[in-house]
């Protein structure tokens, strides 16, 4: 096949991402985690296919679970979308959907796709005829917003031709605050009332990711994602390996005669109650460098935390 460029400037062979976003009825969401089992077996064998990655719900910013499919290609994962297992398995989702499902196909490898600390997805469909009226706007808006403070990135994905109708903006902050100050200034809402005049649909969702809700704000500068991860590593693996020496293998294995899956769950259950405790507390006693932009204070404090490593990784090879 051609290297054909597509409407949006994607050819057939670039690697793309499809951002699907799904909002189930209350009380189903078990029944939903079953389709995404189903569905991540089916996709795992389709050609072309790359990884997938899903963002749960994360009250009250976002409501709907985000999942994140990479393919090699636009071929393999428009192949994907217009497969026979996929449209087979989106009629058994159907009884269990709030609303529609939600799917957009963005450029893989560039900046601006998800996930960030916060993101915000628009999906905008135009009035025909509008589309110069409308890039005009775009790129008001655009300039606007990359001044606003904890701006990230920006990320414009025109409609691709018999695959997405809609143009897909996807805006990135550092922070759900400075997302929410953007979205609620009077700069954006004046602009909004412009687009009205060319715009036949326009709606938004919110993109949470990572560990944000461990590490406080408090008004001070976000914690970079790469800090928030070692934080997080440095309080699970001590937290996995003495539930695994001490319980799960002595007590519920050995003693209960649990099977090794059920001791599994039963320690990442604990685990997760843990860490909602010790990752807080950490980031407290960590808080002078998960959050200091210095130079010389940033080295120290990765210092100390891989220092810590080495200490765990020796105690316990002393078990």
């Amino acid at each position: 096949m051609s290297d054909v460029k597509t409407q949006a400037g994607i050819t057939h062979q670039d690697p793309i991402t499809i951002v699907t976003q799904t909002r189930p009825i209350d009380g189903q969401e078990e029944a939903f985690r079953s389709w995404q089992d189903e569905i991540g077996a089916e996709v795992s064998k389709w050609p072309g296919f790359v990884e997938q990655k899903i963002i749960p719900p994360n009250p009250p910013a976002q409501f709907d679970w985000v999942t994140l499919l990479r393919f090699s290609s636009l071929d393999a994962g428009t192949g994907w979308l217009r497969s026979p297992v996929r449209l087979k398995l989106l009629d058994k989702l159907q009884p269990i959907l709030a609303g529609s499902d939600d799917v957009h196909i963005v450029n893989d490898g560039a900046s601006g796709v998800l996930p960030a600390a916060a993101s915000l997805v628009i999906s905008t469909r135009l009035l025909p005829g509008q589309e110069g009226q409308y890039r005009s706007w775009e790129l008001k808006i655009a300039a606007a917003q990359s001044q606003a403070p904890g701006f990230r990135g920006y990320r414009l994905q025109p409609p691709i031709e018999g695959v997405q109708e809609d143009w897909l903006s996807i805006i990135r902050f550092d922070s759900q605050q400075n997302l929410d100050n953007w979205l609620n200034s009077p700069e954006r809402l004046n602009l909004l009332k412009e687009a009205e005049a060319f715009t036949d649909r326009f709606a938004t969702r919110v993109v949470q990711s990572g560990f944000e809700q461990w590490f406080p704000n408090s008004g001070a500068a976000p914690v970079p994602v790469w800090k928030q991860n070692m934080i997080v590593l440095l309080m699970l693996y001590p937290e996995v390996f003495l539930f695994g020496w001490f319980v799960q293998q002595p007590l519920l294995m050995k003693r209960l005669h649990w099977p090794f899956y059920l001791a599994l769950f039963a320690g990442n259950s604990v685990g997760i109650l843990l860490m909602n405790k010790l990752v807080p507390w950490t980031s407290n006693r960590f808080s002078w460098w998960l959050r200091s932009t210095d130079k010389k204070t940033t080295l120290i404090g990765l210092g100390v935390v891989l220092s810590l490593y080495a200490l765990l990784l020796f105690v316990f090879s002393h078990l």
